[in-house]
């Protein structure tokens, strides 16, 4: 692989990552190496940004000449209630994920639902139009795929969650769609028969297994986990011959999505994907 790492100068535009932590993130390889595929001259560093850090993490990003941010873990929420310029998304899913910062000051965006969308039409094939699925968890990343979904005509949403009370966020992201809802406690298999199943918390990435209902070959279970390779979930869709996929294809197409917005510039997925693929294996550096 081309060597991709950042030399700035005077004029380099900068953007980052900021979260908490950073280190894992794979974020800095994929735009690095898009950035260099382009010839531009930007570079993307990790922001590191402690709980309670936040305000003034957003408020020095304009005075030390940043042209934009993305925001992960544990501050897409607060960043939505902090940054006063939401776009819809970032309004409907109350997440920041990738900052602007203009003339107009500092926007809050969330690319996450249009990623995932990207992600299912373009990777995996699948159109949600008129199907159902089941989704595990309530958070942020639940919220944008629950959102790409009823926004794509998806008739049935049945969600896993701990806590009841964390569902009122899927609630509000859906109003206006039609999609029809229903909650059910982790613990209890769930009792439908859905064509996609989506993983959106942490549970397998140390060897948790989740209460599945029955899957075929006819269906398609994604892990927005990106390691383990193989997670549990995806071991069960594998013996049970669904089509699966990992988290990349999220992380990529969310990932395309704010470069465009920084830059203006239709970006090298290809180029991107390479990078993430390597620094994920270790590879190549992965910073925030």
């Amino acid at each position: 692989m081309a060597d991709v790492r950042p030399r700035a100068s005077g004029a380099t535009k900068t953007v980052g990552v900021i979260g908490w932590p950073v280190a894992g993130s794979l974020s800095p390889a994929i735009h690095n190496a898009a950035f260099a595929a382009l010839g531009l001259d930007w570079v993307y560093v990790p922001l590191p940004v402690p709980p309670g850090g936040l305000r003034d993490a957003l408020a020095g990003l304009g005075p030390l000449g940043f042209a934009g941010a993305n925001v992960t873990m544990p501050h897409k929420t607060e960043s939505a209630e902090l940054i006063e310029d939401l776009s819809e998304d970032a309004e409907r899913l109350q997440a920041v994920n990738t900052i602007l910062v203009g003339e107009r000051g500092v926007q809050g965006h969330n690319t996450d639902a249009p990623g995932f969308d990207r992600f299912l039409r373009r990777d995996a094939g699948y159109d949600p139009a008129g199907k159902t699925a089941l989704v595990y968890g309530a958070g942020g990343a639940a919220r944008a795929c629950a959102l790409a979904l009823a926004r794509a005509g998806l008739a049935d949403l049945h969600v896993v969650v701990r806590d009841v009370a964390r569902a009122d966020g899927i609630r509000r992201a859906l109003e206006g769609f039609d999609t029809r809802l229903r909650f059910t406690p982790f613990g209890a298999n769930p009792d439908v028969r859905a064509s996609l199943v989506v993983n959106a918390t942490p549970l397998g990435s140390n060897g948790e297994e989740l209460p599945l209902p029955p899957l075929g070959p006819e269906d398609l279970v994604v892990d927005l986990l990106y390691r383990p390779a193989v997670t549990p979930l995806q071991a069960s869709a594998r013996a049970a011959g669904a089509s699966w996929f990992g988290g990349l294809g999220l992380l990529l197409h969310q990932a395309a999505l704010s470069f465009e917005l920084w830059t203006g510039r239709e970006p090298p997925l290809e180029v991107m994907s390479a990078a993430a693929l390597a620094a994920a294996a270790g590879t190549s550096a992965a910073g925030g």
